[in-house]
């Protein structure tokens, strides 16, 4: 990324779109903590895995992916291993009519195509009448991109958070039902009724799609299917493929390689069909 774009994050003024290239040849050593920027964003993955945080779950961009996060929103940033893709900020005056909250849009080829574009734009103070013109194009694309579902709710109660964010940072434990409920002080009643209300899934299937997100990030560093099925607490490699088949309609070779072509994945994390 160049470094006079990183001062648009924060700045209101001049250009209304300030685009750039990410080519990052290693991924962050530690998750960014929680943070907001003057200006929206729109980062596309193009190869490599970048997760981020916010108050309404958490979402994995896959390669083929392009995550939206709204100005302001505080959210963290985690990225496991080499990362490539493109990226732009957006003047909080542009965004009255765009997405409210953070989530993950497909990318067509005309925003794929202006987006490269507005990449090679040199930040400036005022916008021509061509890139004025190319904007209008951009925030069109950017209003009828259809969203996807790559994205795992987060539950509000602080009893429940407590064990969602447990079951992230250790996706492989297997405590039953009842052990999570005694755990963080629930009746087992409660916790199958309230997780549901709060993140529209079962527990069960969250706890599987907690799992499922893990493994994504894992397939982006090349970890065999193996390690991975078995470090995620999976029967067997058989019994990894089948559940990651069945959530996202493709084995993770194919998932993976439809993504390095810029295919949109067949399903994504809490999709109806993932999550039936």
């Amino acid at each position: 990324m160049r470094e006079s774009a990183l001062e648009w994050f924060e700045r209101l003024d001049g250009l209304p779109v300030v685009g750039f290239h990410i080519d990052s040849a290693k991924g962050l050593a530690h998750e960014v903590d929680w943070h907001a920027h003057g200006r929206a964003q729109l980062i596309c993955v193009e190869s490599g895995l970048l997760t981020t945080r916010t108050h309404h779950g958490t979402w994995s961009l896959a390669p083929g992916s392009a995550g939206w996060m709204p100005a302001g929103e505080p959210h963290t940033v985690a990225i496991d291993g080499p990362l490539r893709g493109w990226g732009m900020v957006l003047a909080p005056t542009l965004c009255h009519d765009l997405p409210a909250d953070p989530c993950v849009i497909g990318i067509s080829p005309l925003l794929q195509a202006v987006a490269l574009r507005v990449c090679e734009w040199t930040p400036a103070e005022r916008v021509t009448s061509r890139q004025q013109h190319l904007v209008e194009v951009l925030l069109d694309e950017l209003r009828t991109a259809p969203r996807q579902r790559m994205h795992l709710p987060m539950p509000r109660d602080r009893r429940l958070l407590k064990i969602a964010s447990q079951l992230l940072a250790d996706p492989a434990d297997d405590r039953s039902l009842a052990q999570w409920a005694a755990w963080a002080g629930l009746s087992t009643r409660s916790l199958t009724r309230h997780f549901r209300e709060e993140t529209t899934l079962s527990f069960s299937h969250w706890r599987q799609q907690a799992r499922l997100a893990e493994a994504l990030r894992q397939l982006s560093e090349g970890r065999p299917v193996a390690d991975i099925a078995h470090g995620l607490g999976f029967s067997s490699s058989s019994a990894f493929v089948t559940v990651f088949r069945r959530h996202f309609g493709v084995p993770p070779g194919r998932y993976l390689a439809r993504a390095a072509q810029g295919l949109d994945p067949p399903r994504g994390l809490a999709s109806p069909a993932a999550s039936g």
